[in-house]
C-alpha cells in the first residue's frame, strides 16, 4: 500500500538501508561514487540503488562531473540530521544510565 501522508513517504525513503548515511556523507562535500563507497563500505549495487532512490526523491543530484551532492531538499534534510547528531552526542554518555 502506497503512503499517502508526506511523513509516511519520507519515512519510507529514509528508512531504506544506507539512505541517511549517504545524506550524512554528502552534507559537507560533493563526492564521486567511489568516494562514497570508500567512506561507507556500501556494496556498489546497494549504493547505486540508494542514490537512485534519493535522486528520484530530489534529495541528491549529480553535478556535470557526475559527482553526487545534496540538492536544496537534501540540504534541508541534512539540518535535521545535524539535530539528530546533537541528540545522539548528548545522550550517548548517559545511555547506560537511562
Amino acid at each position: 500500500m502506497a503512503s499517502t501522508r508526506p511523513v509516511e513517504s519520507a519515512l519510507d525513503l529514509l528508512s531504506r538501508r544506507w539512505a541517511l548515511r549517504i545524506v550524512w556523507e554528502l552534507r559537507r562535500s560533493t563526492l564521486a561514487f567511489s568516494e562514497l563507497r570508500e567512506r561507507t563500505g556500501i556494496s556498489p549495487s546497494v549504493l547505486s540503488a540508494r542514490l537512485g532512490d534519493l535522486a528520484d526523491a530530489g534529495v541528491v543530484e549529480q553535478d556535470p562531473g557526475r559527482r553526487y551532492r545534496l540538492s536544496g531538499r537534501g540540504r534541508e534534510l541534512s539540518r535535521v540530521l545535524y539535530e539528530l547528531n546533537r541528540w545522539a552526542e548528548k545522550h550517548e554518555a548517559g545511555r547506560a544510565q537511562d
